[in-house]
């Protein structure tokens, strides 16, 4: 606002011969009310800004708005995470390489899963003085340390980083390592424990009169329990995750048969088998997307063995993460009979007692799991001394898993499900995203042996046990 301090000049009058004083008075007249008004008005603006000054600091105190700052990362909640009571919204940034999200265990307001490098405005309205828990709902996150308390105070923390809480201070006057251990006892203590629903359940084909193997398979959204009492949304496969294992013969005829019930288009990727371009599962290159409420069938012969996986290829980032994704074996296991590597000999006539697929997972509502279970829900594998057991490790997640069995060496047979040349012992393997590798051991020694992702907070927390641990059982 521009506020005119003078009047600007009148223009001078005409000369007149009658009444020239009368119009010198005029103008002068008109100069005193312009100036006059311009005082007024410029009275009345200063006057309302010391009201709304006023109102603002005696009257009635209006509610804040606060716009934090939070990064989620692995295993942590870090940022702003102290506000004054009102309105309070966060800015959450994935800051991490795996999927997480940001729930608010009070309020139940959560941020859709996020990619790494994705963010998402959390608003949760009006806020009163207290401590709310927020923390990444995906299975193991928070047990890894994916938990902090947002303080909304009248003295809110600059920085709110002394507002997390997901490590343990063994200094804090509160530490106590006897409830500390009594916690890892019972969690350990509680596997293998009972939970609704089994993974890689072998899918049984219906043979046409070609003898063409015929599979059906259907995705859909469906509640699945990975860890005991905790049941989630998972996106599978006929029901169960990981979906049904499909296991053919070298030289069968496959058909395929896919429904798709989700939300959204999907397809199947055969990850790993060599089938025609036409066949390959990847919308809109290969064929066009199954939308929903829709099917496709999918049709190859299959010419050599393969130790490989299926799983959706349109919008994989949501559903396999959240269940999509399963074992597909042909032939027979390229085990290494009568080799001897590092001086042990493989025998001529060894029969498996077990041959299981091990898929692994670190993101969606699925979470840090072993064949979609979470431990104590994870299955152990139970052997007699001196039995042999193939596993295939497949990793269906976004990070890499060095999965580790105490006690017996494992040997490494087969990458990506192609035989190796050159067999090797090792007793931990890093599997990354994508990756296959099979592995072949002997219980020689009884006991129960822990086996385990060996990514620390992949399997424990201040609380126990938990996520990507089982154990290896020899009677």
């Amino acid at each position: 606002m521009t506020v005119l301090d003078d009047p600007p000049p009148a223009t001078a009058p005409q000369r007149r011969d009658d009444n020239s004083g009368g119009g010198l008075a005029f103008v002068a007249m008109a100069g005193v009310l312009i100036a006059l008004v311009g005082t007024v008005v410029l009275i009345g603006l200063i006057g309302l800004l010391r009201d709304q000054r006023t109102s603002g600091a005696e009257g009635p105190a209006s509610a804040s708005s606060s716009m934090l700052a939070v990064a989620l990362s692995e295993f942590s909640i870090d940022g702003e995470l102290s506000a004054a009571p009102g309105d309070v919204s966060l800015a959450v940034t994935n800051s991490g390489s795996q999927q997480h999200d940001l729930t608010v265990r009070e309020t139940g307001a959560k941020t859709p899963i996020l990619n790494g490098g994705e963010s998402a405005t959390l608003a949760l309205g009006t806020l009163e003085a207290g401590s709310y828990e927020v923390f990444c709902s995906i299975v193991g996150h928070e047990e890894s340390g994916m938990v902090a308390s947002l303080e909304i105070t009248d003295t809110p923390s600059t920085s709110g980083a002394d507002a997390a809480h997901g490590s343990v201070d063994p200094t804090s006057p509160d530490f106590d390592g006897d409830a500390m251990d009594q916690l890892m006892m019972e969690s350990m203590l509680a596997f293998p424990a009972e939970t609704e629903g089994v993974g890689n359940a072998l899918l049984e084909p219906e043979i046409l009169s070609d003898g063409t193997k015929q599979f059906e398979l259907t995705a859909a959204i469906t509640q699945w329990e990975v860890a005991p009492g905790e049941f989630v949304d998972a996106w599978s496969y006929n029901g169960i995750v990981p979906g049904p294992m499909i296991k053919v013969d070298v030289g069968d005829k496959v058909q395929v048969i896919f429904n798709n019930e989700t939300p959204m288009g999907s397809d199947i990727h055969w990850h790993g088998l060599p089938v025609p371009n036409g066949q390959d599962g990847v919308s809109p290159y290969t064929q066009e997307p199954v939308k929903s409420g829709e099917s496709f069938t999918y049709e190859f012969t299959l010419e050599e063995p393969m130790i490989a996986m299926y799983h959706a290829h349109m919008h994989s980032q949501i559903s396999v993460p959240n269940g999509m994704f399963a074992a597909f074996i042909v032939g027979e296991n390229p085990i290494p009979y009568g080799e001897t590597i590092s001086g042990v000999t493989i025998p001529e006539d060894l029969v498996l007692a077990e041959e299981i697929p091990m898929v692994l997972n670190d993101a969606g509502v699925i979470g840090l799991t072993l064949n979609g279970k979470s431990f104590p829900a994870t299955a152990p594998l139970v052997l007699q001394e001196g039995e042999w057991a193939s596993v295939h490790y497949y990793n269906e997640g976004l990070a890499p898993h060095p999965m580790h069995l105490h006690g017996f060496p494992q040997l490494v047979y087969a990458k990506d499900g192609i035989p190796l040349d050159h067999p090797y012992w090792a007793d931990t393997i890093n599997v990354a995203p994508g990756e296959r590798y099979s592995v072949l051991f002997q219980g020689t020694m009884p006991g129960v042996w822990v086996w385990h992702c060996h990514i620390l907070t992949h399997v424990e927390s201040e609380d126990g046990l938990f996520g990507m641990a089982t154990a290896v059982i020899v009677e």
